[in-house]
């Protein structure tokens, strides 16, 4: 069966050669029979000349399609492969197959999206401009060793990458072996935000909590001591001590959601989420301390959806500390609003603002471009007073850059402060 295979593919072959030479056999036979007709050659030296024509028209020489033999030599190339190819796109980690020049034979989607510029066939060098990136690949092609490096990547925010050079022995299309690099991108991000983390924990921690533990410390020396046998004074310590241990308490929680947040930075949220809700929600669980301080809180909510990618625990923390910041310390002027709108950005894209206006003292200019760093107070006597930690505003910031968005403060003294969430808007998720 696979000798009549053969056979049946040598002639066929054969005879499409026939076919697509037909023309050139028919006129160089009337031609020479021409010529020997009218006496000019010999018949014998006219069939000598005839079979010269036809092999020459018959025979699969390549020397006429160099442009086609280049293209097949390397299609035949084991690493232009689909199998290639596909290894490469598999692999979890963005992955760059570069030959020895340096130039891209496969990569995968998460390469693509890491480093938009890079495309097959071109140099890799410059489509990847970090420094780091370069001095390892040009060593490691000049030297075909292993190389490693490690940089800042600061689009679209910042993250820390390690990037892994290692030279593969692969077949050629002629049977030798030849070097080709693999480039492998690994995040690092998580790693060295949860080592921040703990520093600036143990940092922040060990500074907000020494005056608290200090004075717990002081009052359990009194009641052990001079207020032993006073029962009033052992009531009003005891409340103080209370007082103390809530702000602690607050305090660990607000730096572990803190460091939560941060160590996260690098992923937005997919999942699509109603804010409508979210806000009314925060508006009705603070209604007790608006009737304690006084304060008419008016809404301003659409009666329609406005959905955003987003995390809904972490916006219920953004509003929850924009609503009662604003009626703790915009008390005095008796009225707060809690509104929504539609807006575009500054880059023309369509975005959702939550804005809390107070109408309170308000907040001096100096003061504004401070108010999201940690611990940071305009009064710090009047935020411990109203057991604020020093980082509700920088946990709205960063939650808020979290989800891409922005945060706008406006104030003018004596006229009250406006802070402005501002997120995408995300499409209206389709109907099941």
């Amino acid at each position: 069966m696979a000798m009549d295979d053969t056979r049946s593919f040598f002639f066929s072959s054969w005879s499409d050669r026939l076919r697509h030479s037909a023309i050139i056999l028919l006129a160089a036979a009337l031609s020479l029979s021409v010529v020997v007709v009218l006496g000019e050659l010999a018949a014998a030296r006219a069939a000598a000349i005839f079979a010269c024509i036809a092999a020459a028209a018959l025979v699969p020489w390549r020397l006429h399609n160099t442009a086609a033999s280049r293209e097949e030599a390397r299609g035949a190339n084991p690493v232009e492969s689909a199998a290639v190819a596909a290894v490469v796109a598999g692999m979890p980690d963005p992955a760059v197959l570069l030959d020895r020049a340096g130039r891209v034979i496969h990569l995968n989607a998460a390469a693509a999206q890491l480093a938009p510029a890079l495309r097959k066939n071109e140099l890799a060098q410059f489509a990847l401009r970090s420094p780091e990136i370069i001095t390892a690949l040009r060593e490691a092609i000049a030297t075909t060793e292993p190389r490693r490096a490690t940089y800042l990547d600061h689009v679209p925010v910042d993250r820390w990458m390690e990037l892994e050079i290692i030279p593969v022995p692969v077949p050629t299309a002629f049977g030798g072996t030849d070097k080709c690099m693999l480039m492998t991108f690994h995040d690092q991000t998580p790693l060295r935000r949860v080592e921040e983390m703990r520093a600036d924990f143990v940092a922040n921690a060990s500074h907000e909590l020494r005056t608290p533990l200090a004075a717990l410390s002081g009052f359990i020396d009194t009641l052990q001591g001079p207020a032993r046998d006073d029962a009033r004074a052992r009531e009003r310590f005891l409340g103080i001590m209370h007082a103390q241990a809530t702000r602690m308490a607050r305090l660990i929680d607000d730096l572990l959601s803190l460091s939560r947040v941060e160590l996260s930075a690098h992923v937005r949220p997919d999942t699509l989420v109603d804010i409508v809700p979210i806000v009314r929600q925060v508006v009705d669980g603070l209604e007790p301390l608006a009737r304690e301080r006084q304060v008419e809180v008016e809404v301003d909510l659409p009666e329609t959806p406005a959905w955003i990618a987003g995390d809904r625990e972490e916006l219920l923390r953004v509003f929850e500390n924009l609503v009662e910041n604003a009626l703790k310390y915009g008390a005095s002027g008796g009225k707060v609003i809690v509104s929504l709108a539609a807006a575009t950005s500054g880059e023309g894209q369509p975005e959702l603002r939550v804005q809390v206006r107070d109408f309170g003292p308000g907040i001096a200019p100096e003061h504004l471009p401070r108010l999201t760093e940690r611990f940071y107070r305009v009064d710090v006597g009047d935020s411990r007073a109203q057991g604020g930690t020093g980082l509700g505003l920088s946990l709205v910031k960063h939650i808020v850059n979290r989800h891409r968005g922005r945060l706008l403060i406006e104030s003018v003294p004596r006229n009250g402060a406006a802070f402005t969430a501002c997120f995408p808007q995300a499409k209206p998720p389709a109907a099941s």
